[in-house]
């Protein structure tokens, strides 16, 4: 029997440690296809966030990807870094010289438009998978909802139904842009686009331990090095013996979708409470007897974008699908492993 075809995809960046995580995942992974990256402000300013994903671009011998900025800022608030979890240059302040190349000359919109309008042409739907804040992705499917012809769906990584990590309440990417999320779960029930919810529930289960990092980083391989640098960078970083893969697992989740757990269930963002603006506000009533009747009585009535959130995730699988990826032009040697 042949091999599937590759899965379309775009990733949607803010590079950020995780990201570069993802980014060495999808452009070395034979099962996808990555047709674009796009960049948006988030964990670095978004100079800073192309620099990076060009340079991790680079390293993996992908130059044949194009790269294009987008929105510097969130669409009403000004822009808040995370140089505190990611480092200096946003990438874990690895010392590696910039990238040779430069990026695409299109805004992140107009290319995300072109890959998306030539996709649905082809009659090859794309899977978008937005790792940043989702301000492109907003505009996008604002400006240009005929755009949803060419997507297969959106996997995203934000969120939660239970946790947050920014505030109490809500994740970094959601709370850095509520209004673009919130724009982005409306326009998705609006079109017909299937989403996935990649959120806090399950980010922080799939880890790397630091003796396989360190096997990574003595790779002759400049992918492997990498990798292994910036997981690495965050074991030094919270003084722990391993470390997420973080944005990673969304990627993962393309790949090896058994090894999630979802429930379709209805999310909102809230946009306007004083603790909790930017929580996906995760509908769970239905797991309870009665629950048709609660939302029958409520004044909100039931949210419209019906989210496959992720509440469970096989780390193990999805570590060694990552692991085994970035460490795919390792020597035997030294590549690493788990028993």
């Amino acid at each position: 029997m042949p091999d599937p075809k590759p899965i379309p995809i775009v990733l949607d960046v803010d590079t950020g440690v995780d990201d570069a995580c993802a980014l060495l995942l999808g452009a070395r992974h034979p099962g996808l296809d990555l047709r674009a990256v796009t960049c948006v402000a988030g964990n670095a300013s978004l100079d800073q966030v192309v620099a990076n994903t060009l340079l991790v671009l680079e390293t993996a011998g992908r130059t044949d990807v194009p790269v294009a900025g987008g929105a510097r800022r969130p669409l009403l608030e000004p822009a808040r870094e995370a140089r505190h979890v990611h480092g200096d240059d946003g990438m874990g302040d690895l010392g590696l010289p910039p990238s040779t190349r430069a990026a695409d000359p299109r805004h992140a919109v107009e290319l995300l438009h072109a890959v998306l309008t030539g996709a649905a042409e082809r009659g090859e739907p794309v899977t978008l998978v937005p790792l940043a804040p989702m301000t492109n992705i907003a505009l996008l499917l604002r400006m240009y909802p005929d755009a949803a012809r060419g997507l297969a769906r959106i996997v995203f990584m934000g969120g939660a139904a239970l946790v947050g990590n920014a505030t109490a309440a809500a994740e970094f990417n959601v709370w850095h842009d509520p209004e673009a999320a919130a724009v982005v779960l409306d326009a998705a029930a609006e079109l017909g686009i299937p989403v996935t919810m990649y959120g806090l529930d399950v980010f922080y289960d799939v880890r790397v331990t630091r003796a396989e990092a360190a096997a990574l980083a003595a790779s002759a391989d400049p992918v492997a090095r990498l990798a292994g640098g910036l997981v690495l960078f965050q074991c030094e970083r919270f003084g722990a013996d391993d470390a997420t893969v973080g944005d990673a697992g969304a990627v993962c989740a393309v790949l090896l979708p058994d090894g999630l757990r979802t429930q379709q269930l209805p999310v909102r963002v809230e946009l306007a409470g004083s603790w909790t603006r930017g929580q996906t506000v995760v509908d769970q009533r239905a797991d309870r007897s009665g629950g048709s009747l609660d939302h029958a009585h409520d004044p909100h009535g039931l949210a419209p974008a019906l989210v496959d959130v992720a509440l469970a995730v096989d780390a193990k699988a999805y570590a060694e699908l990552w692991l085994g990826t970035v460490s795919a032009g390792s020597s035997a040697s030294s590549s690493p492993s788990r028993s």
